[in-house]
């Protein structure tokens, strides 16, 4: 299962959740989005073949997150850019979130285990605005 969270037709925030499963490779996020989140699902034996990446000089305008739930219930809520409540999901262990746009605050109902992956580097208070 796959949910988007969309406001004004931008997209927040996409949730991939334990369950999901398909064949091959499914990319979820548009091309013009500077991180990019796929499933992947191959039988034993697929090889897939040694690459390098190359230098790609790459701008980015806005820090996306991705958090990957290992345990516990994550209540996650989300913001319009005038910092406006829209709406909140609640998260499992497996669950896998890529928040992209407008703002975001979190709540743990139960003992939190996740990681959070994002592009670098991370500037601390300089890369946000609390409110």
């Amino acid at each position: 299962m796959v949910e988007q969270i969309i406001h004004d037709n931008k997209i927040y925030a996409i949730i991939i959740r334990n369950d999901y499963s398909k064949e091959g490779v499914e990319f979820f996020t548009p091309n013009d989005f500077s991180q990019q989140l796929a499933f992947m699902k191959h039988p034993k034996g697929k090889e897939i073949q040694p690459h390098l990446h190359n230098v790609v000089t790459r701008e980015v305008h806005y820090t996306k997150e991705v958090l990957i739930i290992k345990k516990g219930v994550l209540e996650v809520d989300f913001y319009d850019d005038n910092k406006k409540y829209l709406e909140s999901r609640e998260l499992y262990a497996g669950d896998v979130i890529l928040l992209a746009f407008g703002g975001h605050g979190f709540k743990c109902l139960d003992d939190v285990e996740m990681i959070e992956v994002k592009q670098g580097p991370y500037l601390g208070d300089a890369d946000k605005v609390r409110f």
